[in-house]
């Protein structure tokens, strides 16, 4: 049997993985760590609006911190993008939901009431496993 024929034909092929992007070791999606694939996150806009209104909250950002930088100085912005990074890097537990009360209350926006108030409640959530496993993914022991 020839084996220099045969591993040029392996070294050609593609893996199985590589075509799937969300497909776990055995090309089975990983629905426990990494949630419900979504189509609608894969569609194009229907209106020319929706990415505005998908970046506002980046946008407002950007305008509020070269506003910022134009009254202050370039240290205000910086100091202000410090805080939300550490803001942001406070979580709880991988399988319990955080409310980034942080993050809201630096970015101003604690005191709104907005549609993901209401509609985004924690128990009607999919994103609930195994409390064990998620903690080892999250920790690299898995």
């Amino acid at each position: 049997m020839n084996t220099r024929g045969l591993r040029s034909q392996l070294k050609d092929s593609v893996p199985v993985t590589g075509l799937c992007p969300q497909a776990g070791a055995y090309g089975v999606p990983d629905t426990l760590r990494k949630g419900f694939s979504s189509v609608k996150n894969e569609l194009v806009p229907s209106h020319p609006l929706e990415m505005s209104e998908k970046n506002f909250q980046l946008n407002q950002d950007k305008m509020n911190f070269s506003t910022l930088r134009n009254i202050q100085g370039l240290h205000a912005p910086l100091k202000l993008q410090m805080e939300y990074r550490a803001a942001k890097q406070i979580q709880r537990l991988p399988f319990l939901q955080s409310s980034n009360i942080a993050l809201d209350t630096l970015r101003g926006s604690d005191d709104s009431i907005g549609f993901e108030d209401i509609l985004n409640d924690p128990a009607q959530s999919e994103v609930m496993g195994e409390p064990h496993i998620m903690v080892e993914y999250r920790m690299g022991l898995l």
